[in-house]
C-alpha cells in the first residue's frame, strides 16, 4: 500500500509526540510491541504506512532544521521516548498571523526568515492531508491554513478548538473542493473529558442522579498559557457541552482549564467532583485526581484519524466526515454518545 503523506502545521509538543510515536511503532512487528495503540492496524494501514512530508512553524529555534531535530527544540518539553531518525523534511517558516498570543510572546522566538508559499510548498511535498496543531488561540492562522489546504488539494484535520469542521461555511468549501474535513478539538486517548463522560454515564446507567459535577484542568507548557489567555472560555464551552452529552438530563456542569503551573511542564492534572444520590436518595460524592503527560495523549488518536482520512480519500467522500469527527473530536459537527461514535467509526474504517 502507498504511504499516507501528511503535513504538519505547528512543530510543538504534539508534533514531537506524533513523530516519536511513528518512529517507535514503525519498527514494531510483534503484537506486544504495539502496546499503547488503540488500533495497531486500521483499514489495512499501520503506523509504518504514515510519512511526514512537510512541516511549518514560526520559532527561529525550529525553522530551517530537520523535523527530527526541531521537535526537541525549546520551548517543547515532551519527554523523549524514541530516537527519531533524520526525516529529510526541513521546517518551513509559515506566516505568524495570530499564532503567538500576548502571554506566549516571551516563550516563542519568532523567526525573521521570509514566509514560504504554503500552498505551493504543500503541493511540492505531495501531501494528501494537513494536520493543524497550532495553539488554541490561533483562529486567524487556523483559517489561513485551512484555505491553503484547499488551494493545495489537501484534506484538513483540525486538532484545535477553532471551528472549521463545525462551521457550515468551511464545511461547504471543503465539500465543493472535493476534500475531506475533520475536527474540531482533538480528543485525548485517555483524556479528562472522556473519563468524566464515562464516569457520568456509568453512574447514570446505574440509577444515580447527578446534581452537580466539575472537571478542572491545570497544566504546564505553552499551550496551557495560551489557553488561559485566549481560549479558556471557548474550550470550557466545548468541554462542558461534550460532558453534558453523557447524561440524559440537564444538570449543573463545569468543565475546563483553570490555571498554568510552569513546573508541570507537559503534564496535566485534572480534578473531578461529582455530587448525586442513589438508592433512597442516599448521598454520593466523588473526588478524583488524574495526571497525564499531555502531548502523547494525542498520538494514538491522531494515528487513527490520519488513517481514517485516507479511507475518506479512497472512498472519495468530501466535506465533514461525520463518523471520523464524532470519534476523534470534542466538538464534531454533530455530538453523539461515545458508544455510537465508536460503532460508526468502526463501520467506516472496516474494509
Amino acid at each position: 500500500m502507498s504511504k499516507i503523506k501528511i503535513a504538519l502545521i505547528g512543530v510543538g509538543n504534539c508534533t514531537s509526540a506524533l513523530l516519536q510515536g511513528l518512529s517507535y511503532y514503525g519498527k514494531a512487528t510483534k503484537p506486544e510491541e504495539f502496546t499503547g495503540l488503540r488500533n495497531p492496524t486500521l483499514a489495512g494501514y499501520t503506523p509504518s504506512d504514515i510519512t511526514i512530508v512537510a512541516a511549518f512553524d514560526v520559532d527561529e529555534r525550529k525553522v530551517g532544521l530537520d523535523l527530527s531535530e526541531a521537535i526537541y527544540a525549546k520551548p517543547n518539553n515532551t519527554p523523549k521516548v524514541s530516537q527519531v531518525p533524520k526525516t529529510g523534511v526541513t521546517v518551513s517558516k509559515g506566516p505568524l498571523l495570530d499564532g503567538v498570543g500576548e502571554s506566549t510572546k516571551d516563550i516563542i522566538q519568532v523567526s525573521s526568515k521570509v514566509d514560504v508559499d504554503v500552498a505551493q510548498t504543500l503541493k511540492n511535498s505531495g501531501a494528501e492531508m494537513v494536520i493543524n496543531l497550532l495553539p488554541s488561540g490561533a483562529a486567524m492562522a487556523t483559517e489561513y491554513y485551512a484555505k491553503q489546504a484547499i488551494m493545495a488539494g489537501c484534506a484538513f484535520i483540525n486538532a484545535t478548538p477553532n471551528f472549521i469542521a463545525s462551521d457550515p461555511l468551511w464545511a461547504n468549501q471543503f465539500k465543493e473542493a472535493n476534500l475531506p474535513l475533520v475536527g474540531d478539538d482533538l480528543v485525548d486517548q485517555v483524556g479528562s473529558t472522556a473519563l468524566h463522560k464515562t464516569l457520568l454515564k456509568l453512574l447514570s446507567d446505574n440509577g444515580v442522579k447527578i446534581f452537580e459535577t466539575y472537571q478542572l484542568d491545570v497544566g504546564g507548557g505553552a499551550e496551557s498559557v495560551d489557553t488561559l489567555e485566549r481560549t479558556r472560555d471557548a474550550k470550557r464551552a466545548i468541554k462542558t457541552e461534550s460532558v453534558a452529552s453523557a447524561l440524559p438530563y440537564k444538570t449543573s456542569i463545569v468543565a475546563g482549564s483553570t490555571d498554568y503551573v510552569d513546573f508541570l511542564q507537559n503534564k496535566r492534572d485534572s480534578y473531578f467532583y461529582i455530587n448525586g444520590v442513589y438508592f433512597c436518595n442516599t448521598p454520593l460524592k466523588i473526588d478524583l485526581k488524574f495526571q497525564t503527560v499531555d502531548a502523547p495523549n494525542a498520538g494514538s488518536v491522531l494515528l487513527d484519524i490520519v488513517r481514517a482520512v485516507k479511507v475518506a480519500l479512497t472512498k472519495k467522500q468530501y466535506g465533514p466526515i461525520d463518523a471520523v469527527c464524532a470519534y476523534g473530536f470534542k466538538r464534531p459537527p454533530e455530538l453523539t454518545s461515545i458508544e455510537v461514535a465508536e460503532e460508526k467509526f468502526k463501520q467506516y474504517t472496516t474494509v
